[in-house]
């Protein structure tokens, strides 16, 4: 009986995913890529040094031209989404990772490892992109449920990932970091087989009335969408605070034990897994989402508050403020991940919402470039420097707040009239 009552609640809670077969099925891709994702993310800066055997430099020109073909492959998935099957784009796209990561393991060579690394970055931009332009359609109005679910098993995929290749390594043997980077290579392969069964899921059509009234179809002609992508490009940030930033500031910075940065780690992915699906109700219509914006400027400069505080004196006090800096940055993270869910999609015309995600990919895309820059920047300055990188993100989101109300509650598939001004 109590195994019954398992498999019931189990049976329950897979029917209220939205999206159908079809949603659950994209949530395998997600599942699996991520788990991928996560052998090579643990593994990379081992493998080209002690296997590619290349120097600190060329490793990060590896990873910052990977970075930089990632701003052209979101674009470019979304326009092609626009013109194309979206399951079949994504197909390409993923079978050009896995030639990507092949031909990382193929050759040595510095020029090829380039080509390669761009490859990958170009296809992990637009993949994406892609993915999440055929999730808002294959959930429809529950889009918001849907990515929170999708987040959470990405980011499962992304600690099972994460923990084999830690266990795989402890082998310490060149032949180990070969096979992890080919599981990364087969996962994307497994990725394309799992969309290969998903149907094609169209665009809801647009009214002719709606048409009549429509705005600009191309984003680099809407100004709102492009100021929108600017100021949510700055909410993005939260990201490098958990890569660089607090690492570097718990340890150079504070009087916190070394061993308190992989805790605090864990309590960011902890949270995601717990919260982001229950949370995301708060966010889960346009106007609701738009609203959202404004206790969510208050969490990011509470962080940043507290990120400075914690340099004061003693492991006890600067141990509790980094952990209310991280459980802060961590709600601003969910937080914002549901409202950039929702707007990147509502303030996008139905007949381009491929080329405007893509052109949304943009600012995530660019903060993986400037976010470490700018986060390191904090760090450099000190208290004041946390406080001042909390108060300019919570603006952001006031600014963002006032740009997009106009658009809200503007039909489906009908960009304003001040956006095309141009």
């Amino acid at each position: 009986m109590p195994g019954g009552c398992v498999t019931t609640r189990y049976e329950r809670a897979v029917r209220r995913i939205p999206g159908g077969r079809d949603g659950r099925r994209m949530l395998g891709v997600a599942l699996v890529d991520r788990t991928g994702s996560g052998l090579w993310a643990a593994t990379s800066v081992l493998y080209f040094t002690y296997v590619a055997h290349l120097s600190v430099g060329q490793v990060g020109t590896l990873a910052a031209v990977a970075g930089c073909a990632g701003l052209a492959g979101a674009p470019a998935g979304g326009r092609l989404a626009d013109r194309l099957p979206v399951t079949r784009v994504l197909i390409a796209f993923q079978l050009l990772r896995a030639a990507a990561a092949v031909g990382l393991l193929l050759t040595h060579a510095f020029p090829l490892l380039l080509v390669c690394s761009a490859a990958g970055g170009f296809g992990d931009r637009a993949a994406s992109i892609l993915t999440k332009l055929y999730s808002s359609r294959v959930a429809g109005a529950d889009r918001v449920r849907y990515q929170a679910v999708n987040r959470t098993i990405a980011n499962v995929g992304w600690t099972v990932g994460g923990l084999g290749a830690a266990a795989a390594l402890a082998a310490g043997t060149t032949a180990v970091y070969r096979v992890l980077l080919l599981g990364d290579a087969l996962s994307f392969v497994a990725a394309a087989l799992l969309t290969a069964r998903c149907a094609e899921i169209a665009a809801a059509p647009v009214p002719a009335a709606a048409r009549a009234g429509e705005g600009p179809a191309n984003p680099w002609r809407d100004r709102t969408y492009l100021a929108y992508v600017m100021t949510d490009a700055l909410l993005f940030f939260d990201d490098a605070v958990f890569k660089v930033g607090l690492p570097l500031w718990a340890v150079h910075a504070t009087d916190a034990p070394d061993g308190a940065v992989p805790v605090l780690l864990v309590l960011n992915s902890v949270m995601v897994v717990a919260l982001q699906v229950p949370l995301s109700r708060f966010g889960a219509t346009t106007g609701a989402a738009h609203r959202l914006l404004l206790p969510l400027s208050l969490v990011f400069a509470a962080g940043g508050a507290a990120m400075a505080a914690s340099a004061a004196h003693g492991a006890v006090p600067a141990t509790a403020c980094l952990a209310v800096g991280a459980a802060a940055f961590t709600l601003a993270e969910m937080l914002h991940a549901i409202v950039s869910w929702e707007l990147s999609i509502a303030l996008a015309p139905d007949t381009a919402q491929g080329a405007y995600l893509g052109v949304h990919g943009l600012a995530q895309a660019s903060q993986r470039a400037a976010g470490p820059l700018v986060v390191t920047a904090a760090v450099a300055a000190g208290p004041l420097g946390w406080g001042v990188f909390g108060a300019v993100i919570a603006g952001s989101c006031l600014a963002q707040h006032r740009l997009v109300r106009g658009r809200v509650g503007v039909p489906r598939g009908v960009v304003a009239a001040p956006a095309a001004g141009s």
